[in-house]
C-alpha cells in the first residue's frame, strides 16, 4: 500500500482554545505510542482531509514533523455531526517490525443469487472486523464475494474469508458477515395481519353503530298541517286548549 505524507506542526494552543484553530481551518490533534511522549500537533484540515481519504484507519502514513519522518496510523476521527467538519484526530506512532491491531472495512463483492432470483436480502450484520498485521501489511479493506449465497438462510461468517498474506483476523471467526434473510419476515406477516384485521374490526364497529343510529333515530320534526302550513300544536298542548267541562 502506498504509503501516505503528511506535513504537521507543533501545537501550542490546547484546552477550550482550540475552537479558535478550528475557525482558521486548522485541526487540532495529537501524537501518541510506544517509546513516544504525547506530542500536541496540528495539521491544515484540507491536508489531513486529503490524506485521511488515501490512507483511512488502516493505511500508514508518513507525519513530518521538523523534518524528522514518524511512521503513524490514523485514529480517533472525530467530526462534526451537523456540519461535518473535522474536529479531532490521532496519529498513533507504529513500530513497523511490531504486529498491530486495527479495524478495517468489509467490501461486498457480487451479488447473491438468492437476491437476483429475488427470493430474499442480502442482510450485513458487519460492516468491519479487527485485524492483526505489521503496519506495512495490513490491508486497506477485506473483499467478501457473495455471488454463491443462492438460498434464503445461507450466511458467510469471518472464518470462511480468506485472509490476506501476513493478516489474522481476530474478530471471532464464528460471527456472521452477510447472510440471505427473508423478503419478508413471518414477523412481519404476522403483524400485518394483526394490524389489518384490527383495522377491518374497527370498520365494522364503526359501521354497525351508524346503520343504528340512522334506523332508530327519533324524529323531531313537527308535521304541518296541509292546507295552512302552520304547525300543528303536540297533544299535550291540545289538552291545556280544551274547555273544562261544565
Amino acid at each position: 500500500m502506498k504509503r501516505v505524507k503528511l506535513a504537521v506542526e507543533e501545537r501550542k494552543i490546547t484546552g477550550k482554545k482550540v475552537k479558535k484553530l478550528r475557525r482558521e481551518g486548522i485541526l487540532p490533534a495529537n501524537v501518541y505510542g510506544k517509546n513516544i511522549k504525547s506530542i500536541s500537533v496540528q495539521v491544515k484540515d484540507k491536508d489531513f482531509e486529503k490524506a485521511y481519504n488515501e490512507a483511512g484507519e488502516t493505511g500508514l502514513v508518513d507525519i513530518d514533523l521538523k523534518g524528522k519522518i514518524i511512521p503513524v496510523l490514523i485514529h480517533n476521527v472525530q467530526k462534526d455531526p451537523v456540519q461535518k467538519f473535522y474536529i479531532h484526530a490521532d496519529f498513533y506512532k507504529v513500530d513497523l517490525t511490531q504486529k498491530v491491531k486495527t479495524m478495517v472495512p468489509l467490501f461486498i463483492v457480487g451479488q447473491a443469487k438468492a437476491v437476483v432470483d429475488k427470493l430474499g436480502l442480502l442482510l450485513q450484520p458487519l460492516s468491519q472486523i479487527e485485524v492483526e498485521a505489521l503496519p506495512e501489511d495490513l490491508p486497506e479493506k477485506i473483499e467478501v464475494n457473495v455471488e454463491a449465497l443462492a438460498e434464503v438462510g445461507q450466511q458467510i461468517t469471518i472464518g470462511e474469508i480468506k485472509a490476506p498474506k501476513g493478516v489474522t483476523m481476530v474478530t471471532d471467526p464464528s460471527q456472521v458477515v452477510v447472510k440471505i434473510g427473508e423478503l419478508v419476515s413471518k414477523e412481519a406477516q404476522a403483524q400485518a395481519a394483526a394490524e389489518q384485521a384490527a383495522s377491518e374490526a374497527a370498520k365494522a364497529a364503526t359501521t354497525a353503530e351508524t346503520g343504528t343510529a340512522e334506523e332508530g333515530a327519533p324524529t323531531t320534526e313537527t308535521p304541518a298541517t296541509a292546507e295552512t302550513g302552520k304547525t300543528e300544536p303536540k297533544p299535550q298542548e291540545k289538552a291545556k286548549e280544551a274547555p273544562k267541562a261544565a
